[in-house]
């Protein structure tokens, strides 16, 4: 699986907030990334375009 984040950029805005990040983190939110993306490539295709759009999210 493709990592859809910077993980040293989760963990910079993790610590500016007071917070550590667990490593198992990582994994979830990679996956809630993945399903978001393909929701809004569902989107995209069901409105006959291949263009991905910021609305689609």
């Amino acid at each position: 699986m493709a990592t859809y984040f910077v993980k040293s950029a989760i963990k910079e805005y993790a610590k500016k907030k007071g917070f550590n990040v667990g490593s198992d983190t990582y994994d979830r939110l990679n996956k809630e990334i993945e399903s978001m993306l393909d929701a809004a490539f569902k989107r995209t295709k069901e409105n006959k375009r291949k263009t991905l759009k910021a609305y689609d999210l």
